[in-house]
């Protein structure tokens, strides 16, 4: 864990854009919650969520909320169980149980409540936030109103037991037999050394996730995406090296040789070296356990076995999906893209893959995912009662 893991106050002035503002909500499922807000000065409005993922905060959506505020909405966006400012970091590797899905959807239902809002225009999420806002929206449609994803396919809840289906777990041990051997990323993540590897990176925590961010992004030119044919290790082994790692090699390790130049850093308009600094300086002070333990809970039983009472269950809100054209994560997990619009979301507004985004999608390219945002709440409003 990390050394310095004291409590921290709100932002400094001058950090976020003008009319976002820091603050805490106490009491939130247990937790004392970071939170952004935007659009909050004119009394009752309708409310958008934004979640996050890994490793990013609240602050990634910085560009997103002024866009949202300006349109009338109050725009919410808390650092999520285990990461930046909020409270309940994870105590150990072993402690699994707040980290359960259902336990996050309990953290925003109780957020809400403590904030006043009875209902939600639209839960927005990206990365690891997306299968949160896919959750909230599937458990609670009377509260989540509309649902958009973002980079993370959501292929819907898990089979009840003897259902039948592959065993998911065998591709993992696949990938180990290929030459060279492989590792898949999510499966490095749940490992205990995941966090010891990052934090000691070459060059430090703030190296890292340059590099880290860089190669997932548009900036880095190997990524040219395309769907692939099956859910198989030889399949999977298409994917850039920070989605199935060479076996034996760590994250730190597999970034660090596609750092950017000192030339490419100072042209990185869309996060700036100060603006990763912000990302830099809490993971140095909270470690990076709280998000690894997202990584964990998805084949965790306890967890699993609660998802899987929502089995066949559909998201039967107006929902939408955004990702970045440069984007891998699109198609990381076969078939997801699809059963997401054609099975499993039976409202469906479209695709839409931005030009110049990578992973990194609303930092990367924020006026056109406002763009997106804006007129997706719009129509997805029409006919519907006013939110309070």
């Amino acid at each position: 864990m990390a050394t310095g893991t004291a409590a921290a106050g709100p932002y400094e002035p001058g950090v976020l854009p003008p009319g976002v503002q820091s603050r805490f909500v106490e009491r939130v499922n247990g937790l004392r919650m970071h939170v952004l807000e935007a659009g909050f000065e004119q009394g009752a409005r309708p409310t958008v969520l934004l979640l996050h993922g890994f490793p990013e905060l609240a602050y990634s959506w910085r560009k997103v909320m002024p866009a949202l505020a300006d349109a009338g909405y109050h725009a919410i966006a808390p650092d999520l169980r285990g990461y930046g400012r909020t409270s309940g970091r994870a105590t150990s590797y072993d402690d699994l149980a707040p980290f359960y899905v259902l336990n996050e959807v309990r953290d925003m239902l109780c957020l809400l409540a403590a904030l006043g809002c009875r209902l939600v225009a639209g839960v927005v999420g990206h990365d690891f936030g997306s299968p949160i806002a896919a959750w909230c929206a599937l458990a609670r449609p009377d509260v989540f109103r509309s649902v958009v994803l973002m980079s993370a396919p959501f292929a819907g809840p898990p089979a009840l037991p003897g259902a039948g289906g592959e065993d998911a777990e065998r591709i993992f041990e696949e990938l180990k037999a290929l030459d060279p051997p492989r590792m898949h990323y999510r499966k490095y993540y749940s490992t205990r050394a995941a966090e010891a590897e990052m934090m000691n990176a070459p060059g430090g925590v703030h190296a890292f996730l340059r590099a880290y961010y860089h190669m997932k992004s548009a900036d880095w030119a190997p990524n040219k995406p395309h769907p692939l044919e099956a859910r198989t290790a030889t399949e999977w082994a298409k994917l850039p090296r920070y989605y199935v790692m060479e076996l034996g090699k760590d994250m730190a390790r597999t970034v660090a040789p596609h750092m950017p130049s000192a030339a490419e850093i100072e042209a990185c308009r869309w996060l700036t070296d100060a603006e990763l600094g912000l990302y830099s300086a809490e993971y140095s002070r909270t470690g990076f356990q709280g998000g690894l333990q997202w990584y964990r809970v998805e084949s965790e039983p306890g967890s699993v076995s609660q998802l899987q009472i929502f089995s066949g269950r559909t998201l039967d809100q107006p929902s939408m999906f955004i990702g970045g054209k440069s984007d891998w994560g699109v198609y990381q997990a076969p078939g997801a893209l699809e059963r997401m619009r054609s099975a499993v979301c039976t409202d469906f507004r479209g695709v839409h893959l931005v030009d110049g985004a990578g992973h990194w999608v609303q930092q990367e390219q924020p006026g056109a995912v406002n763009e997106l945002l804006l007129d997706f709440l719009a129509r997805a409003s029409r006919g519907r009662a006013q939110f309070a």
